[in-house]
């Protein structure tokens, strides 16, 4: 059956491919209040929030929406998929509350499977980046080469970060760095060249670890994942840092004709406006909302046991 194209892909593979984008934003933001909510509260939750809050910011950014026509630049979803989770999990960990029996830091249970994940992430982002051109041609192979080398500088800026710091570097910190740097990259990659994308990891890199630590340190917000720097500061750095890099004397595709970098910034700065408020307060009265139907947080007593065994009767270790 065919299906028509959407500029050199089938229909069909253009449906497959935004669906992915759909699929991890909701799954991004579950981060912020992993282990304390119900699984029907999860259910209903993300449903409503892929249409109400998704749905919108993607069509105002993609789909010809009022951000689009005013020319904001977002490749591959810094701002659609990046911003809007981050402040949503967020807000979510705010109205959620704290773990009863949090840790500052919870280190993983499993460092060779937060490495697997991570490589698995760094590789399939160029799917994401690379894909977003729409065709296999030079845009896609650039902005893979653009993503490559800026995970790669995000993930020793984090390493000299956490170095200099703690005294000590460390893998899961490596994977974290790469994955803030993946995410700063991601709106500018099919824009600008290597040597930005290089700079653009680095300062996505070291910005979200500062961001981690103030949110950490003199905030009591319980973002079980660090979701809101790693994905909501480091996804605004990478959509300001667009309207510089992109620019043709730094060796980019150049802005929208006729468009200067001050303008530029500031459509930038209005879409993560718009959408950080958007995402935000939907969220919220989502998150209300899904307390009167059907409650949000699990009892102290399933969240000591654990959800694994409290929500669904199973374990993912035989012991």
């Amino acid at each position: 059956m065919r299906t028509g194209m959407v500029r050199t892909i089938p229909t069909s593979a253009f449906l497959m491919f935004q669906m992915t984008f759909a699929a991890i934003a909701p799954a991004l933001s579950l981060g912020g209040f992993a282990e304390r909510m119900r699984f029907g509260a999860v259910l209903l939750y993300t449903s409503l929030w892929s249409v109400l809050v998704y749905t919108p910011v993607a069509q105002w950014v993609w789909g010809g929406g009022w951000l689009q026509r005013l020319g904001a630049l977002d490749f591959a979803g810094g701002i659609v998929v990046h911003v809007a989770s981050g402040v949503s999990a967020l807000v979510a960990a705010l109205v959620i509350g704290q773990r009863t029996h949090r840790h500052a830091v919870t280190p993983p249970h499993s460092l060779p499977l937060v490495a697997i994940g991570g490589g698995l992430l760094w590789v399939g982002w160029f799917g994401f980046n690379g894909g977003s051109a729409l065709a296999a041609n030079e845009d896609a192979a650039s902005a893979v080469l653009v993503t490559h080398l800026a995970a790669c500088s995000g993930a020793l800026t984090w390493m000299a970060a956490e170095w200099k710091r703690y005294r000590k570097p460390s893998i899961s910190g490596v994977l974290t760095g790469a994955v803030a740097a993946l995410v700063t990259i991601t709106p500018a990659s099919g824009y600008v060249t290597p040597a930005a994308g290089v700079v653009i990891g680095a300062m996505g890199s070291v910005l979200a670890f500062a961001a981690l630590l103030v949110i950490r340190a003199r905030f009591s917000v319980d973002d079980a994942l660090d979701v809101s720097p790693i994905h909501g500061v480091a996804g605004i750095v990478g959509a300001l840092l667009t309207a510089v890099f992109a620019q043709a004397q730094f060796g980019g595709m150049g802005l929208p004709e006729g468009r200067g970098l001050i303008e530029q910034f500031g459509v930038q700065c209005l879409s993560c406006v718009a959408v950080v408020l958007w995402s935000g307060g939907i969220s919220y009265l989502l998150l209300q909302l899904t307390d009167r139907l059907v409650g949000l947080r699990v009892d102290e007593l399933e969240e000591s046991v654990g959800l694994d065994i409290a929500e669904f009767g199973e374990s993912g270790y035989d012991n």
